[in-house]
């Protein structure tokens, strides 16, 4: 079959370390490498169209079309995605990794950037469909680039590849029911364990050599003047307990584990500042609930960037915080954001009307900690973006 193709075609497995140095000569445009190997820069995606010219002539969009007529129906859109390359002694030169949570708005993005640095990529999903048609149209994505794993295919896909990255998780910013704040916990905690089994029942040799685990910065719960940094406690709310035990799946695995606690991400497309940014623009901007919450954000290239380096860096281990190293008060950022707008910031929306909105789900914009990326910064990683007015002004007018 296809799937079994591709499957087979990671036999002759290479370790990701050797798989860098070989590639080292490709082009390696918006990295900077340390003399051991190691990228110590975020990749350089903020700002772009967004296109990678370089690729996007050789590397055609996708089309559903061309997907069903070779797929016939299967859920993986191409057997040729899993190590096609290789050089003249047959040896794959092509590393490839698997994605869970790629339609997601940090994954959509990181698809992109990976087909960009020369990956290929397997998906991860529940729903193949849906997945083909969202990722169809990220630059550089084909059949040669770009596969799609439904459910019973992912140990397989799993199979040989120099990386597996999890950033599958339900939304939280909306109205919790009990049924949602289940399915919050259950999308994040039982897609890692059922991962982690995938990935700890390969053989070694086939086995990836790392995984990189979402978590949330939820894990410290929420205070006005605490500062947390990665050995700081756990929290007792809700979300500290989903993060809790999402992490502990994930240090399940039988390989290197890197678990990235992101904070609130920017980027126009969705989450937060998707929400926000409509409001502004009718001149009804204004700070969430006293404005005084602490707001750990980070820009999405950056998480993205950190991805990266937790795929590439093996001295990259254990947990580290995904946000900027310069949070600010809920306050601060509509200030900002309102400058970048040239908009007005001064329209408070008041707590009762977001608890009436959001219920318990409100506690995500009224309530925040502030969190620092105390070990990303000793591991060596350069942020693009460490300070929430560029941000903003990167992804509003970009």
């Amino acid at each position: 079959t296809m799937y079994g193709n591709l499957s087979a075609s990671h036999h002759k497995y290479t370790s990701l370390q050797e798989i860098s140095r070989k590639r080292s000569l490709r082009s390696t445009a918006g990295r900077s490498i340390s003399r051991h190997g190691h990228v110590r820069t975020a990749p350089s995606l903020a700002g772009y169209s967004p296109s990678f010219p370089s690729f996007k002539s050789s590397l055609p969009s996708l089309s559903l079309a061309t997907v069903s007529a070779r797929a016939a129906g299967a859920s993986i859109i191409s057997a040729a995605s899993n190590g096609s390359g290789s050089d003249s002694a047959g040896e794959d030169l092509t590393p490839t990794v698997a994605v869970a949570g790629a339609t997601g708005l940090i994954g959509t993005r990181l698809v992109e950037m990976f087909i960009a640095q020369g990956y290929k990529v397997n998906v991860l999903t529940r729903n193949p469909s849906s997945a083909k048609a969202k990722l169809e149209t990220v630059p550089g994505a084909n059949a040669r680039t770009l596969a799609i794993a439904g459910p019973t295919q992912w140990k397989s896909a799993m199979r040989g590849c120099s990386a597996v990255i999890n950033m599958a998780g339900e939304p939280i910013a909306t109205r919790w029911s009990s049924d949602l704040k289940e399915e919050i916990k259950r999308s994040r905690v039982s897609t890692t364990k059922r991962i982690v089994e995938a990935l700890n029942s390969l053989a070694p040799g086939e086995r990836p050599e790392v995984l990189v685990n979402a978590s949330a910065v939820g894990y410290y719960g929420t205070s006005e003047t605490a500062t947390f940094n990665e050995e700081s406690s756990s929290g007792d709310d809700y979300l500290a307990e989903v993060c809790r035990e999402w992490e502990a799946a994930a240090m399940g695995a039988d390989c290197r584990v890197v678990v990235l606690r992101t904070g609130i991400v920017l980027a126009k497309e969705g989450g937060a500042l998707a929400k926000m940014v409509p409001v502004f623009q009718m001149f009804a901007g204004g700070p969430l609930g006293s404005g005084k919450q602490w707001f750990s954000w980070i820009h999405r290239d950056d998480v993205v960037g950190m991805i990266l380096q937790g795929v590439e860096d093996s001295t990259w281990s254990g947990v580290y915080n995904g946000v900027a190293p310069n949070p600010v008060r809920m306050g601060e950022l509509c200030s900002a954001l309102g400058d970048v707008m040239q908009r007005p910031s001064f329209v408070p929306v008041p707590d009762f009307a977001l608890q009436t909105l959001l219920g318990e789900g409100a506690k995500v914009v009224l309530e925040g900690q502030r969190v620092l990326p105390t070990r990303a910064k000793s591991g060596g990683y350069q942020f693009k973006f460490d300070k929430v007015g560029p941000a903003l002004e990167n992804i509003i007018k970009s």
